[in-house]
């Protein structure tokens, strides 16, 4: 029979009270905002390796989870993709439907506009040419309308911004499909701009005359988000 090993000077003992504390204050953290999911994988990290393997990889990952609602949950066996406004055919697209259009796959950094980024990101999903092939956008649309899943959250880009060489609806995050946090079953990615444009959890997708602002542009973000500054 082994002997049941010490714990190394820097660990920490946690009982089930206090451990069930830390992941609760982790999960709900996913909503408050920067400065308590910064906190709260801070008080996370050095128990890491107990933690709900999805936490763990959060906590661990430098991603940091932003929600403006409860994370919505998304059935990708029922989910549908909605393409609709100045098009010739509106369309609807299922999960399987949305993985049999042209896939292309990237490696990208990702940056927030409050300040952290993580770096070499692989992305795989579908370019929105190829994405919205089949609706056959009118020559009066001159802008996409991106809408989530979750009722509240929503962002437009341009159609020039939408056909740039890297932005894509994506469908997997490094190598595996995204999972809940990060905006399954799709999520918007342009990595030339901060990531409040990436709507999450993508369930509709409307064509329109001209853009928008989103959810964080009505509350004083710039809607031309990109890092560089251009204008």
């Amino acid at each position: 029979m082994d002997h049941e090993r010490p714990a190394p000077d820097d660990v920490r003992p946690y009982g089930r009270r206090t451990f069930l504390t830390l992941v609760a204050g982790g999960l709900t953290s996913l909503v408050w905002g920067p400065t308590a999911w910064g906190i709260a994988r801070d008080v996370l990290l050095p128990v890491a390796g107990v933690l709900p393997p999805p936490l763990a990889g959060l906590v661990r990952s430098g991603w940091r989870i932003y929600s403006v609602t409860s994370i919505p949950q998304v059935d990708r066996a029922t989910w549908k993709l909605t393409i609709d406004g100045l098009v010739e055919q509106p369309v609807e697209l299922s999960y399987a439907d949305l993985r049999a259009l042209p896939r292309s796959e990237q490696v990208t950094d990702f940056h927030c506009v409050t300040g952290w980024s993580v770096s070499g990101v692989r992305w795989a999903g579908v370019r929105f040419r190829d994405l919205l092939s089949a609706a056959r956008p009118l020559p009066t649309a001159k802008a996409i309308g991106f809408f989530s899943a979750d009722g509240a959250y929503s962002d437009s880009l341009t159609t020039d911004q939408a056909y740039f060489a890297d932005a894509m609806l994506a469908y997997e995050m490094d190598g595996q499909p995204l999972t809940r946090p990060h905006g399954a079953p799709a999520r918007l990615v342009i990595p030339e701009m901060y990531g409040y444009k990436g709507v999450k959890w993508v369930n509709k997708i409307t064509l329109l005359d001209q853009p928008f602002d989103g959810y964080w542009e009505n509350r004083g973000y710039d809607r031309n988000a990109f890092i560089d500054h251009r204008v």
